[in-house]
């Protein structure tokens, strides 16, 4: 049966977009038609650049959105993601939105409700869930093996790995390493977690690195938080302990653990240097800790070797879901849990105290 090509749109065209644009042209039947970026002859150089056939350039998505395509890559700066987002999906495109969902939680909410309302699928990009690793953590804290869960410490850190331009602008970016690593370690926890509540978030945030000269060039434009640390509450009396930072004095902010009543998990990211320590790729190590015949035991879970390209699953993965009407990959109403997260961080650490998490049913 011949397979109708699936015609796409990238919304941005920085860094991670040419990620986007590779994904699609490495797939059989997915044609880009076009891409946008607001900057006078920037998408047309991104054309040329990736030798992208036959697409279009364009300043203004709504001009792209009036195409006859399927679907849409959002790959703006973050303050750009609700907008963008919601306007192709009243356009009846599908969307994958990079991460993270929005800048705040009322964003992201909207953003929900209109994919409900239009039927379109809004998928959100955490290519780590394709790792083969990350989804056995997954099975393992799903499948009872711990018991039940009652604390996670997640997070990780750079020693040094600070980013520019978009990513420390306040009114751009919204958010700094909480919303660009951090929400990596969020979807860690919860993604295993099953998406528990957020009930509070009790937090602190600081730029100590970010705005000294000393380690960062553009120092004076630096607005975000470059660390981050939080203590929340989930429903079903779970504690997440969340830590990120993009610069300090330390090699890692520690591992990954899950605690359940019968056993926990510790686990150690994938990658080395400076920019390493963080959940945005794979993982270095799993240990098993348990008790048998009385005694105590640490077992070490296999670490799956693979050559899968965890970023292109994820596109494939949106590509497939359009073709076969499914629904989002990796579905906005979980990623609004996440943003809960990273939205009560903020308002945490303006007000120095604990806040409350409230979100609406879908």
């Amino acid at each position: 049966m011949m397979i109708k090509t699936t015609k796409i749109g990238i919304i941005g065209s920085g860094r991670i977009a040419a990620n986007h644009a590779e994904a699609y042209m490495n797939m059989e039947d997915v044609e880009i038609v076009g891409v946008v970026d607001v900057i006078p002859n920037k998408a047309q150089h991104f054309i040329d650049d990736l030798g992208i056939k036959d697409a279009q350039a364009f300043e203004n998505y709504n001009d792209l959105l009036q195409l006859d395509i399927d679907g849409v890559s959002v790959c703006t700066p973050n303050f750009a993601h609700h907008k963008t987002s919601i306007d192709a999906l009243k356009a009846d495109k599908h969307v994958l939105v990079e991460k993270p969902l929005a800048v705040t939680l009322d964003q992201g909410i909207e953003m929900v409700q209109v994919a409900k309302a239009t039927g379109k699928i809004l998928s959100v990009g955490y290519q780590p869930r394709y790792d083969p690793n990350m989804r056995n953590v997954v099975n393992i804290v799903k499948s009872g093996q711990l018991g039940d869960v009652y604390y996670v410490e997640v997070g990780g850190g750079r020693r040094r790995g600070m980013p520019g331009g978009t990513f420390i602008n306040k009114e751009l970016a919204g958010v700094g390493a909480t919303g660009d690593i951090g929400t990596y370690s969020l979807d860690l926890a919860l993604n295993a977690l099953g998406h528990p509540k957020p009930l509070t978030v009790s937090a602190y945030t600081s730029n100590h690195f970010g705005t000294n000269p000393f380690y960062h060039p553009e120092s004076d434009k630096f607005e975000v938080e470059d660390f981050g640390i939080a203590m929340i509450r989930l429903e079903g009396g779970i504690v997440l302990n969340f830590k990120i930072s993009w610069a300090m004095h330390m090699d890692t902010l520690g591992p990954a653990i899950f605690l359940g009543k019968d056993g926990g998990l510790k686990l150690t990211p994938a990658g080395s240097g400076p920019w390493s320590g963080v959940w945005d790729g794979g993982i270095d190590s799993i240990s098993m800790f348990h008790d048998g015949d009385k005694q105590y035991k640490e077992t070490a879970i296999p670490i799956e070797k693979h050559d899968i390209n965890i970023f292109a699953a994820k596109i494939e993965d949106f590509v497939h879901a359009i073709r076969e009407g499914k629904p989002a990959p990796i579905p906005a109403e979980e990623i609004i849990i996440n943003q809960s997260i990273i939205d009560g961080i903020a308002r945490s650490s303006k007000l120095n105290r604990e806040v409350e998490i409230h979100l609406p049913t879908f």
